[in-house]
């Protein structure tokens, strides 16, 4: 098919009211798994803020998460954002009857902003975010923008926080397996209708930060939550690609409970409470955010020293609407401290995209995407990149590199601006 042949996602596509079944159907989706993990969800100071219009601010770790949200903001009408590629697994049709409003990944959107405001104060709903915009790696907290703050500022309305625990560890994305866990909340406001009119955003900002700090394995250990299932550890060599004994990438492999290196040997055993131990020897990162924050740590050196490169032969696919992938054949995926590029046909089309260290604050990966590949999602406006792999277990370290690339080079363009504002004292 021709590039310009090709039909575009509407993101200009005003939300609908929310039909009476609405809140009826939400109960249906979410209520029951809620009901046998017998999740909690305390609410804290939001008697001035209930049944009226807010910003939702959700950390994202697994789909438990809008199940989460659903039982927290009912029966009051709620819109949120998904990306394309949802739209695609569950239709465009159901998704924008429950009031879900698309988006590509990592990419500016005016509409999307106007879509916000028509939602809060055209409709008067709750709109919620999913800020990190990816699934956590590791439990943790993901990459956050810095523009929430000035979006508050802009919408004129509360800023509420709804922080999950236990949504990574029931169904890590290297792991997908639900392990039926328990899974708790604490809801509350960040911004009060009060504050609005003195707050900054550089404060808002600070607050969502600290608001977002989370651990899920601390969570379990701390809280003595159990995970027996046989597999809790299959897939962790995902995440852990980098083997602390002898330093080799891309070698680590698991299964059951256990992960290994295939380099030197070295074996873990992840135990009910996500510890890991090593079988014989030193355990250098009882804690696996521990080992993947080592893991970041060591690609920003290699960044820092010019040493970092990427390379690599990719399936080509795009997503330029919600109903179907198009596949282009082969491409190149190039990723260094200058930025990430992309060299393939595009609808019969020699096409190269770039994206400079600025453009691009993270990455959108999945592990073994619904069973083709581990692949990256690069968008721009019009187009969504669909890159799968053919190295192995490489996609973590690229979500990692692109976005210490991203705050090196904030660091220095902010350096920069600081030196220039000094210059003109």
């Amino acid at each position: 098919m021709k590039k310009d042949k090709v039909k575009r996602f509407d993101f200009k596509k005003k939300p609908i009211k929310h039909a009476w079944l609405t809140p009826v159907a939400k109960g249906i989706l979410s209520f029951p798994d809620l009901k046998k993990r017998g999740s909690e969800i305390r609410k804290h100071d939001m008697e001035d803020i209930e049944g009226k219009p807010y910003i939702l601010l959700v950390n994202h770790s697994s789909l438990v998460d809008l199940n989460m949200m659903l039982k927290a903001t009912h029966p009051y009408p709620v819109n949120n954002v998904m990306s394309l590629e949802g739209f695609n697994t569950y239709t465009f049709p159901i998704m924008y009857w429950l009031g879900v409003l698309g988006k590509r990944k990592f990419t500016t959107d005016i509409n999307l902003i106007r879509n916000i405001k028509h939602c809060l104060h055209e409709m008067g709903h709750i709109f919620c975010i999913f800020p990190e915009t990816r699934y956590s790696l590791d439990g943790c907290t993901s990459f956050m923008p810095d523009a929430l703050g000035n979006l508050v500022k802009m919408m004129k309305v509360p800023c509420v926080m709804l922080k999950l625990y236990g949504n990574f560890v029931t169904s890590p994305q290297w792991n997908k397996k639900n392990k039926g866990i328990k899974v708790d909340a604490d809801m509350f406001p960040i911004v009060k209708a009060n504050e609005l009119s003195s707050v900054t955003a550089d404060e808002i900002n600070r607050r969502i930060d600290e608001a977002f700090l989370y651990d899920d394995y601390r969570w379990q250990y701390e809280n003595k939550v159990v995970i027996d299932h046989p597999d809790r550890a299959k897939g962790l060599h995902c995440l852990l690609y980098k083997c602390p004994a002898c330093g080799a990438e891309h070698q680590t492999d698991s299964k059951g409970d256990t992960l290994w290196c295939n380099a030197c040997g070295k074996k873990w055993r992840q135990d009910e409470y996500g510890r890991l131990s090593a079988l014989e020897g030193e355990t250098e990162f009882a804690h696996i955010p521990d080992w993947s924050n080592w893991e970041r740590a060591c690609v920003r050196k290699e960044i820092e020293e010019g040493t970092y490169y990427f390379e690599d032969t990719v399936r080509v696919e795009t997503l330029p609407s919600w109903w179907r992938f198009f596949k282009h054949g082969e491409g190149k995926l190039i990723q260094t401290a200058e930025g990430t590029r992309i060299e393939c046909n595009a609808y019969g089309e020699p096409t190269v995209v770039v994206k400079k260290p600025l453009d691009l604050y993270s990455m959108h990966i999945e592990y073994d995407y619904l069973g083709r590949g581990d692949c990256v999602d690069i968008s721009v406006p019009d187009e969504s990149y669909w890159l799968y792999l053919t190295k192995r277990d490489a996609i973590t370290k690229l979500s990692f590199a692109t976005e210490e690339i991203y705050k090196l080079a904030k660091e220095k363009a902010d350096f920069a601006k600081r030196d220039s504002e000094k210059a003109k004292i």
